[in-house]
Parts: structure tokens; C-alpha cells; sequence
């Protein structure tokens, strides 16, 4: 499931350069959407880009003392100032409600707002949700029940959103009843928090791989082979790398070059990937062959314990040299295998810690990541494919 983060920018957070700089800091940490008045959406896009969400209103926008056409969101939302928020009495019968009347006949308004200020207004977001593409509701007093409540009723049909202040409400919307908000409209100025929210909603996006130990049966001079270093347009960590090898079932953790060295530098946006024909894996579970990467695509970035990221690729440099065959059985005792380069920078993770290929021996016990099925064009396919 992709989670996303809205960030609240209308009237009521201040004026206009405060909720400029409140949407600054959104642009600049990654927030998906932005909830502003109408009357803002020009001044948003001027901004930059970002889905923009607002709730309606029928006055004109005045910059300095031109009148521009107003500028249309992605989305309109009902429930400001009306029946969602309080603002508004709730009706006896929901079906004659202005503010779902609105909703159902406007194509446009594909959004609803609603403040849970009881159990009325939980009901009163659970009808709303039968019609709105997304439905905004925000606690007061008490979150976590209404909350559970409305995933369990609406979570499949509707974007739940669910209004936050902190990244730490955050990560707890995205996993309340193991399914967790399908977003957050985050309520702050201060960007750090934007910028951790951002984090909480990449780290609950991401998977977590099982990564197992296979022995190494050998490692041989294989000749020389075009290989390709893999450098992104981000820094790695001491203990994360990428999954490479020759088959599809079995790959080979490669840490990135972020060690020193008496002879080369430190690159720790590189991964020295191997030859060619290798497979490495991507963010969405596929793989790529070596080969094709290029300049902005995306990899996935793991480490040691299976915590995955992804990261773009900035260049893929291929040149032509002396490769190693490393063979390794893994614990149900299948065999695997890779190619990598005769280099003491290249290095993977074994159970005596970080070691060179070039030291690398037979019984050495070294990290991989193994899945059934072939694959077809970086597709997982469930047909007799023979690796060897």
C-alpha cells in the first residue's frame, strides 16, 4: 500500500506567508498533497509541484492588486465551515445533508472533511465515504478507537486520512489494526516534523526482506567480464548494499564502497555490483539486469538485517575487468552463484564480519536473499525456468 502525507495550509493555521512557509517546508521534505482554501491554489502552484487539495469557496484570489483567474486543485473538499466540522448542525437524516449533496453531485469534489467531534460525526464520515474518493477525518479528544473503527468499516472504500500532529501520531495511524491509515494530514509549522512524518511514511512503504546465510562451496578466477558499478544519487550506510547474482532465485548482498582504503577512496553511493548479465533488485520486488540500469532509474538499497529503501541511480558504469565465480549452497541446499570482481574493495557480509571477495574461502558462511519462481523480464513467474 502506498501511504502518502497531506499537509493542512489553510486560513486557519495564519496568514498567507505563514502558511507559505508551512508549504515550503512541505515541498521541500516530499509531502504528496497539500489541503488549502481555493483561493490559494494559484499561490501553491506558484510554489511548486504538488497535488493540490481545497476546500471551496466562492471568492476570487487577489494578487497584489491584479485579479487572477482562479486556479483549479486536484481535488475539492466538502466539510469546512459546514455539517463536517461542527460549523453546521448534523441533520437527523444524513441523505439530505448539504454537505454530501455537494459531494455526490460535483464531480470535482471528490474529498470530505470531518472532525470527529462524537459518534455522530463518525457515522456522519462513515456515509460520507460511500461517495468521496478521500475522507479527511480529524480526532479531538479521543483518535485511536474512531480510527480503528472507521478501517474497519470504510478502509476499502474510501482514501481514509487521518488527521495528525506529530510524526509519532503518524506512524501510529499508518499501523492502527495492522492495516494503518492510508494517509495523514499533518497539522504543524515545524519542518522538522514535516521532514520525520515524510520519513515514517517512506519507512512504512518499504519492506522487509528475510535474508538467510549460505556457505560459500568455492570461489575461482573466472577471466575478465564487463562489470557494472552501480553509483546512486544518495549516500549508503556502513551496512547496506544492494542484491546481486546470476539467478534469479538467489542473490548476493554487495555492501556499498563506504569503507577506507590505503589505495582508493571511499564511495558510499557506490555498489560494485558485479558482471553484466547480473540480476540487482528494484524497489517494487522486480529485478533488472545490470545491464540495463541507467540514470534515474531506481534500485533498492538493503541492509544487513533486510530493512530495504530505494535509491535513484545516477550513473551505471561498465568497464572491463578480472571477475571471480563465487558459488555458494544455501540452507535447503540449493546452489547458487554470481560474478564479482577480483577487487579487495568488493565486499560482502559473512558471520566474521565485513569481508573482501578477495578473502573469501570455502565453509566462509555469507548473506544472501532466495525466492522461488523465475522470472520473465523482472517478472516473479510461476513456471519451470532451469539456472545454471
Amino acid at each position: 500500500m502506498a501511504r502518502e502525507v497531506w499537509l493542512k495550509a489553510d486560513d486557519t493555521v495564519g496568514d498567507w506567508e505563514t502558511r507559505k512557509r508551512r508549504i515550503t517546508a512541505g515541498l521541500e521534505a516530499g509531502v504528496d498533497w497539500v489541503l488549502v482554501d481555493e483561493t490559494d491554489v494559484g499561490r501553491v502552484r506558484d510554489l511548486g509541484q504538488v497535488n493540490v487539495a481545497a476546500f471551496s469557496s466562492d471568492d476570487v484570489d487577489v494578487i497584489g492588486e491584479a485579479e487572477t483567474e482562479q486556479a483549479e486543485p486536484d481535488t475539492y473538499v466538502v466539510g469546512k465551515d459546514g455539517e463536517g466540522d461542527g460549523t453546521v448542525d448534523l441533520p437527523n437524516d444524513f441523505s439530505g445533508s448539504a454537505d454530501l449533496t455537494t459531494l455526490r453531485r460535483d464531480e470535482d469534489t471528490q474529498g470530505a472533511y470531518v472532525r470527529i467531534l462524537g459518534k455522530e460525526y463518525e457515522e456522519f464520515a462513515e456515509a460520507a465515504a460511500k461517495d468521496a474518493e478521500y475522507t479527511i477525518v480529524v480526532g479531538e479528544d479521543w483518535q485511536i478507537i474512531p480510527l480503528e473503527n472507521l478501517i474497519a468499516r470504510i478502509g476499502d472504500e474510501t482514501t481514509l486520512v487521518a488527521g495528525v500532529t506529530t510524526a509519532e501520531e503518524a506512524d501510529t495511524a499508518f499501523e492502527t489494526l495492522d492495516i494503518g491509515a492510508d494517509a495523514v494530514l499533518l497539522d504543524t509549522d515545524d519542518p522538522d516534523e514535516i521532514r520525520r512524518t515524510c520519513n515514517v511514511r517512506d519507512q512504512a512503504e518499504r519492506e522487509t526482506l528475510d535474508l538467510e546465510w549460505a556457505e560459500i562451496v568455492s570461489v575461482e578466477e573466472a577471466g575478465s567480464a564487463d562489470r557494472v558499478c552501480v553509483d546512486t544519487g544518495t549516500l549508503m550506510d556502513d551496512d547496506e548494499g544492494m542484491l546481486v547474482g546470476s539467478m534469479s532465485r538467489g542473490l548476493f548482498f554487495v555492501y556499498a564502497e563506504t569503507a577506507e582504503s590505503p589505495y582508493v577512496a571511499s564511495r558510499p553511493f557506490r555498489v560494485n555490483a558485479g558482471a553484466v548479465h547480473a540480476y540487482v533488485r528494484t524497489p517494487d520486488g522486480t529485478t533488472k539486469y545490470l545491464a540495463e540500469l541507467e540514470s534515474g532509474d531506481e534500485v533498492q538499497v538493503v541492509d544487513t538485517d533486510g530493512h530495504t529503501r530505494e535509491a535513484v541511480v545516477g550513473r551505471a558504469k561498465i568497464e572491463r575487468r578480472p571477475m571471480f565465480t563465487v558459488t555458494a549452497e544455501t540452507e535447503d541446499g540449493d546452489r547458487i552463484q554470481t560474478l564479482l570482481q577480483n577487487a579487495e574493495t568488493i565486499k560482502v557480509p559473512t558471520k566474521e564480519g565485513r569481508t573482501a571477495v578477495t578473502d573469501l574461502e570455502a565453509g566462509d558462511e555469507v548473506r544472501v536473499y532466495t525466492q522461488e519462481g523465475g522470472r520473465h523480464f523482472g517478472e516473479s513467474v510461476e513456471e519451470r525456468i532451469i539456472e545454471k
